[in-house]
């Protein structure tokens, strides 16, 4: 698979190049149109979820044809793209912020290395490991922090896209009488220690999606 990303850094909208019979993993409800004869087969979910991603929430196996193709991938918020490039060192990604991968990528919610953090219960992130694209969403524009051995930083945890296995991390209650929650990451900081990179958004899509949920989107109407 390979990404072509263009409009960003505002609206950005992802292309993926698909061999002959490759199938790509993308999140749901991001697919904006596919070139003719790709087979997508499809999970659930909804436009909050999909704002407030955490754990596994659905997505969508994209197939090309025999004379390969693409699809066209967007997220729900406006703002920047990013790839990286996985080679075999793993990266933890906010689960909000995956927007597609290659089959060669894998994405685990329960791994090893998060039972520092949550303790065993499955949490916001996501490990991807593997080879291939890994496809983010960030909601407004994109800092790439990188940080020298020793160099410490703290990001609200609704601002973290993304940041390599290696960095040595602290999940921390943001202040007393704040309600949090190990699910989303609501009330919640993480402090950072390099070497390494920590990948952050400039808007938090809980913000949005609570403005959304104040103006009664998403609730039935009786």
């Amino acid at each position: 698979m390979q990404v072509r990303n263009r409009h960003t850094p505002t609206f950005g909208v992802a292309r993926l190049l698909l061999a002959p019979g490759e199938p790509a993993r993308i999140a749901t409800g991001s697919m904006l149109a596919t070139s003719y004869g790709v087979a997508v087969e499809a999970r659930g979910g909804g436009l909050l979820k999909s704002l407030t991603r955490s754990g596994s929430s659905g997505g969508a196996t994209c197939t090309a044809g025999q004379q390969g193709g693409w699809v066209d991938v967007a997220p729900a918020l406006p703002g920047d793209l990013h790839v990286l490039e996985l080679d075999g060192h793993g990266w933890c990604v906010a689960s909000a912020a995956w927007l597609a991968s290659a089959a060669g990528v894998q994405l685990d919610d329960q791994w090893a290395g998060f039972k520092n953090l949550f303790g065993g219960e499955r949490g916001f992130l996501r490990h991807a490991s593997g080879q291939g694209p890994l496809v983010l969403a960030c909601y407004g524009a994109l800092d790439v922090m990188t940080l020298q051995p020793g160099e410490f930083l703290t990001v609200d945890t609704g601002h973290v896209v993304a940041y390599g296995e290696n960095v040595q991390t602290r999940l921390r209650q943001l202040g007393h009488g704040v309600a949090q929650s190990l699910k989303t990451g609501e009330g919640l900081v993480f402090d950072f220690a390099g070497p390494g990179q920590v990948l952050v958004q400039t808007r938090d899509p809980r913000s949005m999606a609570t403005w959304l949920q104040s103006q009664g989107s998403g609730s039935p109407r009786s």
